[in-house]
């Protein structure tokens, strides 16, 4: 059975999505949507659920989206993080029953090696493309030692990037990734972003959305950063004016 998209709406869509991919356009307001690792704490759900925060559930995570929008992620940074190789099976399994109803799905990847991560995620991507999962993003994870031209090629409107990498890497690069997804018409977020100032950098990019962390663990940092996501979407429509 398809799953179905939460009723809802946590934060405007940066990418306006009718029945048909040909009408995708890029939105001329980037909104800076928040997303949040999904926790089943209540408190914290109940806080970002007030902010107008989306989830972010792991392939290797718990597979629920609490009545939430939601983005899907491989589940391959926590297996990086237990130095396992990346789980098949889970992502297999987190894409049956939550695929379908996702904003967008992250491609496998390698973690903090781009080439080998851009192969991975062309392999899957043809996977992915049919059936129920036709008109959902795809995202591609960019890693250290990749750049822009190399992954140009491979975007659309349903295919997007996803800025991973370490770091410094990523604050470095950050400015070129969103530059290419504007230049292709499509869709960029940016992973681990638990602190305001990573917020602005990200405003300060024209990105599209960013997650993290820090509100699913501590209710009492939804305040402060939620109120850099609106000083920073202020900054969005000063940036980029429609």
């Amino acid at each position: 059975m398809k799953p179905q998209r939460p009723v809802g709406a946590y934060g405007l869509d940066p990418l306006q999505q009718s029945d048909s991919p040909d009408t995708i356009v890029r939105s001329s307001f980037l909104n800076l949507c928040p997303y949040a690792s999904r926790t089943g704490t209540r408190r914290n759900l109940e806080a970002l659920r007030s902010a107008g925060w989306r989830l972010i559930v792991s392939a290797k995570g718990v597979l629920r989206h609490e009545g939430f929008r939601y983005g899907l992620d491989n589940g391959a940074w926590t297996s990086h993080q237990r130095n396992q190789p990346f789980d098949v099976t889970a992502f297999e399994q987190a894409v049956d029953v939550l695929g379908a109803g996702a904003d967008w799905i992250v491609l496998p990847d390698v973690v903090l090696d781009g080439p080998r991560s851009l192969a991975m995620a062309l392999d899957w991507l043809p996977r992915l493309s049919g059936g129920e999962l036709a008109h959902v993003r795809k995202l591609i994870a960019v890693q250290n030692g990749l750049s822009p031209e190399e992954v140009r090629p491979y975007l659309s409107p349903l295919v997007g990037v996803f800025v991973g990498g370490d770091d410094g890497w990523k604050e470095k690069n950050l400015g070129r990734w969103a530059a290419l997804a504007k230049s292709c018409q499509t869709y960029v977020h940016v992973g681990r972003v638990n602190t305001a100032r990573r917020i602005r950098l990200c405003a300060d990019a024209g990105v599209d959305s960013f997650d993290g962390s820090s509100v699913s663990r501590y209710a009492l940092t939804i305040g402060p950063l939620n109120r850099a996501v609106e000083t920073g979407r202020a900054q969005l429509r000063f940036n980029f004016p429609s």
